[in-house]
């Protein structure tokens, strides 16, 4: 592998006069959230700010989002990508710089990804020799298939040799990173039954299709049994968000819904999820009256990192903050459209700590309604992002 150029001091200084600023940025983006297809004014933001250091950014044809190249030489090219969406929550946080948007609310550490993969980009400006980053501000990664597939249908994986994208993880106390090789996320896919049968008067339900009755063993009987026909020790994972069966009290419905999601970090099991879901559902339905339909939405496929650019991003962890701050992160069940980067270029996704250790045991989660971060996160994230661009350039323009 080749060497880095190496900026240490450099990056020392910078941050030095930057660290304010992008505490700052953070907390205006995290006040002034946008959901998916909204993000204007965060687009706007992100690309006044490029503009100013120089850059030419480049907004996507959504209208939202944007991509800006680093370095004008001919060498590698790195993307490095951030996702600028929040969340339809409530922020019920208490301070300065809570959301001012009624019920929108950065609670999934976006504005964080946002400034980090900014302040790698400045910190970059003037310094990568003959090597290249591209910045990709992705928008409505929160929605399905995600603004990935903007980013690709316009150009924004063109020539690059590799991508690397962190998310916030308030598991992991700051100053931790959790990388993993193989699959990260999972796939996740939204599916919806309905059930119909004749209806009828809840005085004689043994004349009628019980369909409240059927719908109650769907909803119980049916996650086992699609997790059951899982090879081995993969996952699927079906879970219910929403049942609707009826509106009287005294008639049988003609007519019930579930909907929910069905998840795998397995891609090939992804591919047969449908059959599997159709298989247990016949059988446990299929010695009722009932008829059902059900509606399948392909989401995002999982997450799955390339070793070599697993190594590489852990190397630059350890150069940067030493070998005790590295973690193996979990396998989850979430979901990110960050997969469709990597099925087209080799990359990395890792979790940046962002808990206070101040908090104690105290976790909270990703969505939830007092999500925060420490904002020593920021300069972490920026610093292992910027060791990174670094070492994948060099280990692209070192000779075979």
């Amino acid at each position: 592998m080749g060497e880095p150029d190496r900026l240490d001091g450099l990056l020392d200084g910078f941050l030095e006069g930057h660290r304010a600023e992008l505490v700052a940025f953070r907390r205006h983006l995290h006040a002034h959230p946008e959901l998916s297809g909204c993000e204007v004014e965060t687009t706007a933001l992100v690309a006044e700010r490029l503009r100013a250091a120089g850059f030419e950014p480049s907004v996507l044809s959504s209208g939202t989002g944007l991509l800006c190249d680093i370095g004008d030489g001919d060498g590698p090219l790195v993307a490095l990508r951030a996702d600028i969406d929040a969340l339809a929550m409530t922020d019920d946080k208490d301070v300065p710089y809570r959301s001012r948007v009624p019920g929108v609310a950065h609670a999934c550490g976006h504005d964080v990804h946002t400034t980090v993969v900014l302040g790698a980009g400045l910190a970059l400006a003037g310094r990568l020799g003959n090597g290249r980053v591209r910045l990709i501000f992705e928008p409505s990664e929160e929605t399905v298939p995600g603004g990935a597939v903007t980013v690709i249908e316009d150009g924004g994986l063109d020539g690059v040799g590799a991508i690397v994208a962190f998310h916030c993880d308030p598991k992991l106390d700051v100053g931790l990173i959790g990388t993993r090789v193989g699959a990260i996320t999972s796939a996740t896919d939204a599916v919806t039954i309905r059930l119909h049968g004749p209806g009828g008067h809840t005085a004689r339900p043994h004349l009628t299709v019980d369909l409240v009755s059927l719908v109650g063993r769907v909803a119980a009987e049916l996650p086992a049994a699609v997790r059951s026909r899982a090879p081995g020790d993969s996952e699927l994972l079906l879970a219910f968000g929403a049942i609707h069966a009826g509106d009287a009290a005294n008639v049988i419905p003609a007519a019930a819904e579930l909907r929910g999601s069905l998840r795998t970090p397995d891609a090939e099991l992804w591919a047969r999820a449908p059959e599997i879901l159709d298989a247990a559902l016949d059988e446990l339905l299929g010695s009722s009256d009932a008829t059902w339909e059900v509606e399948y939405a392909r989401g995002t496929p999982p997450v799955i990192n390339g070793a070599a650019e697993t190594r590489v991003l852990e190397q630059a962890v350890q150069a940067v903050l030493g070998a005790d701050a590295l973690t193996e992160a979990p396998r989850s069940m979430g979901g990110d459209s960050f997969a469709w980067y990597l099925e087209r270029v080799p990359g990395s996704y890792a979790r940046l700590g962002v808990h206070d250790p101040g908090r104690g045991d105290d976790r909270l989660d990703i969505h939830a309604s007092t999500f925060d971060v420490h904002e020593d996160a920021i300069e972490i994230g920026v610093r292992v992002l910027v060791e990174t661009a670094l070492l994948l350039i060099a280990e692209r323009s070192a000779p075979a």
